[in-house]
C-alpha cells in the first residue's frame, strides 16, 4: 500500500468517524441554535449523552462494511451477520452499546436476522428513504475503483439494499460512491463532483428501475449544486437531503475542518451529514488533514487504524 493510498483509506474512515462524532452531541439541534453557538470541535453531553470522541451508528456500520471487505471481498452476508451482530451484540459500537439506530435500518436487520435474503431484507417503500444506508457506503469505494461504470453502481445498489431497499436510496448511495471513485482518481473536488453527475445522468435513464427517480436528484446531477445558497440546502434524514448537503459542504469549503463544520452547523441530522461529509474530505484532504485534536479522541482510535491497515492491505496490497 503506497503512502498515497493510505492517506486515502486511513482519511476516508477516519474523516468519516470524526465527522460522525462532531455530530453527535448535537443531533436534532436546529441550524439557528447553531448559529447561535456553532460547534467549533470535539464536545460531550449533548443529545446522547455521551463523552467527546464518540461516533454512532454511521460510521459502526461502515466499520461493519471495512470489516467485510478486508476478509476476503463483498460477501453481502457476511456483511448481514456483521450488522445484525452490531445492533443485538453491541460489535463494533464506540463504548460497547448501541445508542442511536434509524428504525428503517433496524426494521432491516431484523429482517436479516430472521434470515431474509440480503438483497430483499431492506424496506423498500418510499417513506423509507432515510440516509441509513448512504451514512455506511463510504469503504465500498475502495473496492469498487478498479472496477467499470456498471459493476461500481451494482454493488452500491446491493450494499444499499440490505437496509434500503427503495430505488431513490440505491441511487443516491451510486452516485456518491462515483463521487468518492473520482476523488480516489486524483480529481479535485469540483473535478469530481460534475464527472460523477455526468457519469450518473448517461447511466441511470437507461436503467427502468431508476429512471422515474431522476427528477428527485435534478439538483445534484445539474452540476451546479454548489451555486445554492445555505437556505436552500437541507440537512434532515431524508437520503436526498444529506447527499445535496455533503456535497455542497465540501464544494463550498477548502479543508477538512472547514468542510465537516459546515455539515454539522446545518443542524438537525448533523452526525449523518457530518459522517458523509467527513469520509469524503478525509479521502481529499488524507488523513494529515483531519485535525489532530480531534483524532486523538477519536473512540478506539487504534482499533480503527488496525482497521484501516487491514482494509488497505486487501484493495491495494
Amino acid at each position: 500500500m503506497r503512502d498515497s493510498q493510505r492517506e486515502s483509506v486511513f482519511g476516508g474512515l477516519f474523516g468519516l468517524a470524526a465527522g460522525d462524532a462532531l455530530g453527535v452531541p448535537v443531533e436534532f439541534v436546529g441550524r439557528e441554535s447553531l448559529s447561535s453557538e456553532p460547534v467549533t470541535g470535539m464536545r460531550e453531553g449533548g443529545s446522547h449523552g455521551q463523552p467527546a470522541g464518540t461516533w454512532s451508528d454511521d460510521s459502526s456500520l461502515a466499520f461493519c462494511l471495512a470489516e467485510t471487505l478486508s476478509r476476503g471481498g463483498l460477501d453481502l452476508s457476511d456483511l448481514a451477520k456483521r450488522f445484525v451482530d452490531w445492533l443485538f451484540n453491541g460489535y463494533w459500537t464506540p463504548r460497547g452499546e448501541v445508542f442511536d439506530a434509524g428504525g428503517t435500518t433496524r426494521a432491516a436487520i431484523g429482517h436479516l436476522r430472521d434470515g431474509v435474503d440480503p438483497m430483499v431484507a431492506g424496506l423498500d417503500g418510499e417513506m423509507s428513504n432515510g440516509n441509513g444506508s448512504l451514512m455506511r457506503i463510504l469503504p465500498l469505494a475502495f473496492y469498487v475503483a478498479p472496477l467499470d461504470v456498471v459493476e461500481q453502481f451494482r454493488h452500491a445498489h446491493e450494499v444499499s439494499c440490505l437496509t434500503h431497499g427503495h430505488p431513490r436510496s440505491q441511487m443516491a448511495c451510486g452516485i456518491y460512491i462515483q463521487f468518492l471513485v473520482n476523488l480516489l482518481k486524483g480529481e479535485n473536488l469540483q473535478e469530481a463532483y460534475v464527472t460523477s453527475a455526468k457519469t450518473s445522468r448517461e447511466f441511470y435513464p437507461s436503467r427502468p428501475l431508476f429512471r422515474a427517480e431522476l427528477p428527485h436528484f435534478s439538483r445534484v446531477l445539474s452540476g451546479t449544486l454548489h451555486l445554492l445558497e445555505e437556505g436552500e440546502i437541507r440537512s434532515g434524514v431524508y437520503v436526498i437531503d444529506t447527499l445535496e448537503a455533503s456535497i455542497w459542504c465540501l464544494l463550498n469549503t477548502s479543508s477538512y475542518r472547514d468542510a465537516v463544520l459546515k455539515a454539522v452547523n446545518l443542524g438537525y441530522d448533523t452526525d449523518t451529514t457530518g459522517a458523509v461529509t467527513g469520509g469524503a474530505a478525509g479521502i481529499c484532504y488524507g488523513l494529515r488533514g483531519i485535525p489532530s485534536e480531534w483524532l486523538d479522541i477519536i473512540a478506539k482510535r487504534e482499533r480503527i487504524a488496525d482497521l484501516c491497515e487491514r482494509l488497505g492491505e486487501a484493495i491495494y496490497g
